[in-house]
């Protein structure tokens, strides 16, 4: 099966072509040359960019030299109305400060504490659904911002504020390119950024009620009332370093990025592999088989995550096909060099999962639908070197561990419970803050027959 993918521009373009088709979308604007390309550099204006598809060169800019090439500057301008100086955006010291605090509230016995959270809230989502026809990306996103809200603040969607925010999110989200002109021109500091009214309002207005959130947590800390979730464990925590903790005001920047990365990036891949299996029965049987013999909805079993081999393999393929950030910029600190070209200082490096992922000269068949992969010599080898849906190196994503119990769990509860098959017309993957389907990913459901699953 070969799932739906934009069609490329062909040929070399302008500067004002590609500055427009990245605000419509960054995926369609580029060349299909980018799909066998071990580098692509381009230079027009301002721009000064460089595409890595070399699995040495994502390894050297991700894993062995990232001080060389810390966050684009201009990637942080483009980002600053919602996440402030977040983690995301950070580099030097502030990062790796912001990092000490973080790490520890995601790390592998956090996870089994937190997954009782995880767990109703999958339930929640299985049991909203109703037969008939659904576009899958407000169900996968409130399902993620559940997830979100339950672990992070032990409330769950339905709470006033929770559902504020995760509405505001949402205006955010089509407000917002995943290009904004300021993450592309390198302007003087004292000029105001080009983000649009909408883009400011609604970036402030969710900030206002993270704000709430945050401060009547940080009352309850106070009084000692507070609940042992990821907000009190990341507000209480101090740097092993300085014994600092994060302010009420850091901790809604880092809210913010926890609510983009944790929520945006789960929603976008849940419904992709949700549409995959709707387009493939046999993949969709083995999941809903697997679930139906591992899972008990009425016992939020941790280990059990362990043994959806079938679900995570799917979800795994899903992430490699549509990987929710499906571009990562950084920016070359100092000269360098890269397969015989000379790299300025100042230049974008630009990591591409959405090409690596699909690369022709990497990939067995990279636009395929085969869950089965990950088990090939290709697959595995494939996974270590050109495989970074999390990013890698320092600046891996410290909820990794996380999506990889919520996605596979999700997805095997809603499959345990419905069938689902494709709707017309197919999905188009269009990039804006995440890896979204242009008019939606529409699909059907109608309630599963355990028995005939079972037997199967």
């Amino acid at each position: 099966m070969i799932p739906p993918k934009p069609v490329a521009a062909p040929g070399r373009r302008g500067f004002w072509h590609y500055l427009r088709g990245f605000r419509r979308d960054l995926l369609s604007a580029l060349p299909p040359r980018l799909f066998r390309a071990w580098m692509a550099e381009y230079r027009a204006g301002p721009i000064h960019s460089f595409l890595c598809n070399d699995p040495e060169l994502v390894a050297l800019v991700l894993r062995q030299n990232p001080a060389a090439f810390p966050k684009s500057n201009r990637l942080r301008e483009g980002l600053a109305p919602l996440l402030g100086r977040s983690v995301f955006v950070t580099n030097g010291p502030e990062w790796k400060r912001q990092r000490r605090i973080i790490d520890p509230a995601f790390e592998g016995g956090r996870l089994r504490e937190i997954f009782p959270q995880i767990h109703a809230a999958a339930l929640a989502a299985t049991e909203r659904l109703t037969p008939g026809e659904i576009d899958l990306e407000p169900e996968t996103s409130q399902a993620a911002a559940d997830v979100i809200f339950r672990t992070l603040f032990s409330v769950p969607i339905a709470d006033r504020t929770a559902a504020q925010v995760f509405a505001a999110f949402r205006a955010h989200q089509d407000a917002q390119p995943i290009v904004n002109l300021a993450a592309l021109v390198p302007l003087p500091g004292w000029l105001p950024r080009p983000h649009s009214r909408r883009t400011r309002r609604t970036a402030a207005h969710i900030r206002s009620l993270i704000a709430q959130l945050v401060h009547a947590r940080a009352d309850a800390i106070a009084k000692g009332t507070a609940p042992p979730d990821l907000a009190t464990r990341i507000m209480t925590t101090p740097d092993p370093l300085t014994g600092e903790r994060f302010t009420p005001a850091e901790m809604v920047d880092q809210v913010a990025i926890f609510f983009l990365a944790g929520h945006e990036t789960s929603a976008s891949a849940l419904a992709w592999a949700l549409w995959l299996l709707a387009a493939d029965r046999d993949w969709q049987d083995r999941v809903a088989a697997e679930a139906q013999a591992e899972l008990d909805p009425a016992n939020p079993d941790f280990s059990a995550v362990a043994r959806l081999n079938h679900s995570r393999a799917v979800f795994r393929e899903a992430l490699r096909l549509y990987p929710p950030v499906p571009m990562m910029v950084r920016e070359a600190a100092c000269p360098q060099r890269f397969r015989g070209r000379d790299v300025p200082q100042g230049a974008q490096i630009v990591i591409s999962p959405w090409h690596l992922h699909r690369h022709e000269r990497l990939w067995e068949n990279p636009d395929g639908f085969d869950p089965g992969r990950w088990g090939t010599e290709n697959g595995r080898d494939c996974a270590r070197r050109a495989y970074i849906p999390f990013s890698a190196g320092a600046r891996v994503c410290p909820g990794a561990g996380f999506a990889m119990v919520e996605g596979p769990l999700i997805l095997s509860m809603i499959l345990r419970q419905w069938r689902l098959t494709p709707a017309d017309p197919p999905p188009v993957p269009v990039a804006r803050l995440t890896l979204r389907g242009q008019d939606g990913i529409r699909v059907r459901l109608s309630p599963r027959d355990h028995d005939a699953t079972r037997h199967r």
